[in-house]
C-alpha cells in the first residue's frame, strides 16, 4: 500500500476569502502536479479531503487528472489526531490519497516514519505529494516527492 499525502494548494488569505479558496497560482501547481502524477500512473483507491475550500478544491483536481473517487472524511483537520489514521493504513491494503493541511500531515509522516510526531522529516509545500510505502520491517518510509517545481 502507498499512501499519497499533499497539502492543498496556495489558498488566499482569510482576509481576501473567508473560505480560503485556492488562488491561481495554487490551482496552476496543482494542475500540474496533477498531471505529473497522472503520467507516472499514480490511480489511488480514493481521495479524501478534510472538507475545508482549498483541500477539496486540490482533492477534486487530483481526482479530475486520476480519475479516482474524491470524498470528504472527518479526521484531516489541521488540529486533528494522526493516531487513528496510522491504525487506518495498518488495515488498509489499497493506495489512498489524502489532501489536508499542517500541522496534521507533518505530524502523521512524523509519526509514521519515526514512530513520534515531532521529528518532522518532510518540508511540505503547497500541491506538492509525498509518496509513503512500506519499508523491509513493515514500517513507513518516504518513496519519492513529487513538488510543483519539478513538472512544467
Amino acid at each position: 500500500m502507498k499512501i499519497y499525502l499533499i497539502q492543498h494548494g496556495e489558498a488566499k488569505s482569510e482576509k481576501e476569502d473567508p473560505q480560503r479558496s485556492l488562488t491561481v497560482r495554487g490551482q496552476q501547481e496543482v494542475v500540474q502536479v496533477a498531471r505529473a502524477a497522472q503520467r507516472m500512473g499514480l490511480r489511488p483507491y480514493a481521495i479524501y479531503h478534510s472538507g475545508k475550500q482549498r483541500a477539496r478544491e486540490t482533492a477534486e483536481i487530483m481526482a479530475q487528472a486520476l480519475g479516482s473517487p474524491v470524498s470528504q472524511v472527518p479526521g484531516l483537520a489541521p488540529l486533528d489526531e494522526v493516531r487513528p489514521w496510522a491504525a487506518t493504513f495498518t488495515r488498509e491494503k489499497k493506495d489512498l490519497m489524502l489532501v489536508g493541511h499542517l500541522p496534521f500531515l507533518q505530524k502523521l509522516t512524523s509519526f509514521l516514519i519515526v514512530g513520534r510526531e515531532d521529528a518532522r522529516p518532510i518540508l511540505f509545500r503547497y500541491g506538492a505529494v509525498v509518496c509513503l510505502d512500506h519499508n523491509e520491517d513493515n514500517g513507513w518510509g518516504v518513496r519519492w516527492i513529487l513538488t510543483p517545481e519539478m513538472v512544467d
